[in-house]
């Protein structure tokens, strides 16, 4: 039986509050990962207590400013998620923080549940994102690298999103990191949040599937504003139809205290990598704007 239904999130059907998709450890049935949305409108506020767990604040569209413990952060923020990278905030566990929009815009609040408290909250420069391309050919996609180990520091979250020009795949070869084996593969759940350029009208697809120890089958078309859960196995891949560009925003957390984002690829399709050798990147790429770091 397909478990889509359970770890689909089509837009509008996980609201809780201010929040058009709240995403907590105790709604997914897991142990740290989560996600809101917020959207507020010209004028508007929001107090966000972190509570048990580190926070970003990533704008979508629009800026705000980022007020907490008598420091603001102006986050510039940006038009759109196809439009470039853009600057965030980092917020501690047991943190308060204000956010307010004078413009108004939409906001991804990834979160991670953590025990430690070494660091405080922080501003993270657009100029300072890596960008990068991953793949070739129609596995071709861009990945802007905000709070993964080597790129900014954080107790336990990881967070990047992906760009895939209409008609490629992302998430390929699908790979897994349920089981943590060192140098080899961490233990992470994840988020997937995705937005479609285009009208409303544009989707795409993901695929999540287990081993025979450990099952799951999900297939989802996904469109703006929906989220997949995947607590566990081989993801991939992240399809984007012909004539619609795909983005998605990854949040990532688990148990390991080094933090480390180790893959495994599913071997029966991980020769797949090796084509890429012979193929180039797609014109398509970067995405306007952006240029690779």
């Amino acid at each position: 039986m397909s478990d889509t239904s359970k770890y689909h999130l089509p837009n509008g059907s996980s609201i809780d509050g201010p929040y058009e998709l709240a995403v907590s450890p105790e709604s997914a049935g897991w142990g740290y990962s989560g996600l809101r949305i917020l959207t507020l409108r010209p004028g508007e506020a929001h107090a966000l207590s972190t509570g048990d767990s580190e926070f970003l604040v990533l704008p979508l569209t629009g800026s705000c400013t980022v007020t907490t413990d008598g420091t603001s952060f102006e986050l510039a923020g940006r038009t759109g998620v196809f439009a470039s990278a853009t600057d965030f905030a980092y917020l501690p566990r047991e943190a308060e923080a204000l956010i307010s929009s004078a413009d108004g815009g939409t906001f991804a609040l990834p979160s991670a549940r953590t025990e430690r408290s070494s660091l405080s909250a922080r501003y993270g420069p657009k100029e300072r994102v890596p960008v990068e391309f991953r793949g070739a050919g129609a596995c071709s996609r861009q990945v802007n690298n905000y709070c993964l180990p080597g790129t900014f520091d954080a107790e336990q979250l990881l967070v990047c999103e992906v760009l895939t020009p209409g008609g490629n795949w992302s998430s390929y070869p699908p790979h897994k990191h349920d089981e943590a084996r060192p140098g080899a593969e961490s233990e992470l759940e994840e988020i997937y949040y995705f937005e479609v350029a285009g009208d409303g009208d544009g989707f795409g697809y993901q695929r999540v599937y287990g081993t025979p120890e450990r099952p799951i089958d999900v297939l989802a078309e996904v469109r703006s504003g929906d989220a997949v859960l995947i607590p566990h196995g081989w993801h991939g891949p992240s399809i984007a139809a012909p004539g619609y560009d795909l983005y998605y925003l990854n949040v990532m957390a688990g148990p390991g205290q080094d933090r480390a984002w180790l893959i495994c690829d599913d071997p029966a399709h991980g020769w797949v990598r090796e084509t890429w050798r012979s193929q180039d990147i797609d014109d398509r790429l970067p995405f306007e704007g952006l240029t690779q770091r």
